[in-house]
């Protein structure tokens, strides 16, 4: 096997009550084994800014700080890192969402091949799981809808893992023909 060299890897941590921002030495390349190849249950970031949920105090800096990965919801790669491509296990994308109160994830889950989707969700196992492609918000505590290219969800902070649709309500509905028939002018 071949030695990486140490990477500076900025990070965003949300917690119950917290967003964390810091940056993280490691000699992994994802996100999700930055977090799962931890040696310790938790990850030492420099560099860190915290804001507590719903709080007007003022922003904490910290040069380092502990962060207990247990109370880690998911946490958010600033810049993505290409994977080695030797290191690559092909996987199949299903779209998921996830519930890990107080946020919902929607975004790529990856699976292996050649199961049906319930067998490879019982296969899906890690202490953090990645989501390509994601999205994140909480409507509980105000946090608006953001994208990022990859994040990784705390598997056993996740209540409800599912495979999942985006539909759209008004999908086949003829909005001119029903506002003819009303008549009305159909309003753009």
């Amino acid at each position: 096997m071949f030695e990486l060299g140490e990477l500076r890897v900025p990070l965003t941590l949300y917690t119950d009550a917290y967003v964390v921002k810091g940056t993280v030495l490691t000699r992994q390349r994802r996100v999700s084994d930055i977090l799962n190849l931890s040696e310790y249950e938790f990850l030492v970031l420099n560099d860190v800014v915290m804001d507590e949920f719903g709080s007007r105090a003022q922003t904490l800096r910290a040069e380092f700080a502990q962060v207990n990965l247990a109370a880690v919801l998911f946490a958010v790669v600033d810049t993505p890192i290409e994977p080695v491509p030797e290191l690559r296990t092909p996987k199949i994308p299903e779209l998921a969402i996830i519930s890990v109160p107080p946020f919902k994830v929607t975004g790529r889950i990856h699976l292996l091949p050649e199961r049906d989707l319930r067998e490879a969700l019982s296969e899906l196992t890690g202490r953090f799981v990645p989501v390509t492609d994601a999205s994140f918000w909480s409507d509980t505590v105000g946090e608006a809808r953001t994208s990022a290219a990859m994040l990784a969800v705390n598997h056993a902070r996740a209540q409800i893992l599912a495979p999942f649709r985006e539909t759209n309500p008004w999908a086949g509905l003829d909005r001119g023909a029903t506002h003819a028939a009303e008549g009305e002018t159909p309003t753009q």
